[in-house]
């Protein structure tokens, strides 16, 4: 399996492979990683913030980190539509990369000034999630303003309906959770203390949760194999990050209740 995913990794950046191609090819790729990310997370292979191991890593500020990790998928898509300004695609497809860039123009422009206290970042780490952002804002932009063919009536489709609401839905919980978990700081402190409210009393993984709500919906709106590949990755990371953070929240805390999921609210 490694050597097919290392295969088909080198083949998207060969020159003369059509674009059309190494975009359909990014997607499976995208599922390869899925594949791989328990393994990497839960095994400690990638450290970041309270589960940074090695002491003798490069680091950066978590601002900085998390600014330089994020804007591909941010800055590739608006590059991308800049340059079919005069050629571009249906109004279905145009709302789906909106909403896409709704979410990383937060996290780039308003999320990273907002954070409080966070440990600075292996630059390792921050690297490969740029890497990553860089290639799923490409494959998300180019399949949207260059191979998509939605109707008009696109809009009107139960998928489409339905995964915008989820979207939205999942956008506010996410941004909601992440002012509850910022709060939990007073300004000068860096430790750690139990998050309560809204998703967060059913789940340790509250932020995760929404977030991963987000992707599902875009990817039932999307109705492609690029938005599916995207958040069945998306999904598979933050539940691995939600099971390492609920271990350690019920190690370091006596008091953290005990009826709380993991995940998915009531259920696990």
């Amino acid at each position: 399996m490694t050597d097919t995913m290392l295969g088909r990794m080198c083949l998207i950046f060969w020159p003369e492979l059509d674009e059309k191609k190494r975009v359909d090819l990014l997607a499976t790729v995208m599922l390869d990683w899925a594949l791989i990310t328990p393994l990497v997370i839960m095994g400690g292979l990638l450290p970041y913030g309270r589960y940074t191991y090695r002491q003798k890593m490069v680091y950066v500020d978590s601002k900085i980190g998390w600014v330089l990790q994020e804007s591909p998928s941010f800055l590739i898509p608006l590059h991308a539509v800049w340059t079919a300004r005069n050629n571009l695609p249906s109004l279905p497809a145009l709302i789906l990369l909106g909403t896409f860039l709704i979410h990383y123009g937060y996290r780039v422009l308003v999320y990273s000034l907002k954070i409080r206290g966070g440990k600075p970042s292996p630059l390792s780490f921050v690297f490969l999630a740029a890497l990553f952002c860089a290639c799923n804002g490409y494959m998300q932009a180019n399949f949207l303003l260059r191979y998509s063919s939605y109707p008009m009536s696109w809009m009107t489709e139960w998928n489409f309906m339905v995964g915008i609401v989820l979207f939205a839905i999942g956008l506010y919980t996410n941004i909601r959770c992440d002012n509850i978990l910022r709060n939990l700081r007073k300004p000068g402190e860096t430790g750690y203390k139990i998050p309560r409210g809204w998703v967060f009393d059913y789940v340790s993984g509250g932020n995760y949760f929404g977030e991963s709500l987000e992707w599902a919906g875009w990817a039932l709106a999307c109705w492609s194999v690029q938005g599916f590949s995207f958040a069945v990755f998306a999904t598979t990371f933050l539940l691995c990050r939600s099971v390492e953070h609920h271990k350690w929240y019920h190690s370091n805390f006596r008091t953290y209740p005990k009826d709380r999921k993991i995940f998915i609210p009531f259920v696990w």
